[in-house]
C-alpha cells in the first residue's frame, strides 16, 4: 500500500511491551542515495531523550492505528547507527526541492511523496506546479522511475512534462463500478412519447 509522507507525520508509535503509544513520528529521515525512509524522528511525552530516533527496520507493522514496535528499547540515538548518522549530517529533505527535467524545464517544487508501507521506499514525488502552469493542473505526480539525479537543491527527471503526465495518468486507478447517485453522461435519456413530439 502507498502512503504519503505527510500522512506519516503524527503517526503513533505503538509498543507491544507497554500495550500503547509511546510517541509519534515528527519527521522522516530520507536517504538520498537509496531514496528510502531509513528512520524517523520522534516526539511525545514518553520519549525519554530529546534525540530519540526509530530505525525503520524496527517497525514490525504499519497500520491505520500506527507503527508497531517491540518496545521503547528499539529507539536509538543519532550516533548509534552509522548509516543513519551519515544521513542526519546531510540534513536532507525531499520537501521543497525544485524539480526540473534534464533539459532544464522547471516543473515545480516537491510538496509531498508516497512510500510503500512495508519498507518505506519512495515511489512517487508530488510536485506543486509554478503559478502560471497551476491553472491547468496544480499538482504533478512523478514516478520514481523518472528520477535520474538528486542534489541538495533539486531533483532531475528524465522525460518532459507531457510524457510524465501521460505515464502518470496511465498508472492511475480507474474504478470499475458505477456510482448510482451520479448521473452519467452516457445514460440514455427517457424516450419521448407521441404527446411530447
Amino acid at each position: 500500500m502507498l502512503i504519503t509522507a505527510s500522512r506519516l507525520i503524527g503517526t503513533n508509535i505503538l509498543s507491544i511491551q507497554s500495550s500503547g503509544p509511546i510517541g509519534y513520528i515528527s519527521a522522516p529521515i530520507v536517504d538520498p542515495d537509496s531514496l528510502k525512509i531509513i528512520a524517523f524522528r520522534l516526539s511525545g511525552p514518553l520519549i525519554s531523550r530529546d534525540e530519540d530516533i526509530l530505525d525503520a527496520k524496527s517497525i514490525r507493522e504499519y497500520s491505520k492505528f500506527g507503527c508497531v514496535i517491540n518496545s521503547s528499547d528499539d529507539l536509538i540515538g543519532p550516533a548509534d547507527v552509522i548509516q543513519i548518522e551519515k544521513v542526519l549530517k546531510l540534513n536532507f529533505s525531499l520537501i521543497d526541492l525544485k524539480v526540473e527535467t534534464k533539459k532544464g524545464t522547471k516543473l515545480g517544487k516537491i510538496i509531498d511523496y508516497t512510500v510503500t508501507d512495508d519498507n518505506f521506499t519512495v515511489q512517487q514525488i508530488i510536485v506543486k506546479r509554478p503559478l502560471v502552469k497551476s491553472f491547468v493542473s496544480p499538482e504533478l505526480t512523478i514516478p520514481r522511475s523518472e528520477i535520474v539525479e538528486i542534489t541538495d537543491y533539486k531533483v532531475v527527471v528524465r522525460d518532459e512534462e507531457k510524457t510524465i503526465r501521460a505515464r502518470a495518468e496511465k498508472e492511475d486507478f480507474i474504478p470499475n463500478f458505477v456510482n448510482p447517485f451520479r448521473k452519467s453522461e452516457l445514460s440514455p435519456s427517457p424516450a419521448k412519447t407521441d404527446d411530447e413530439s
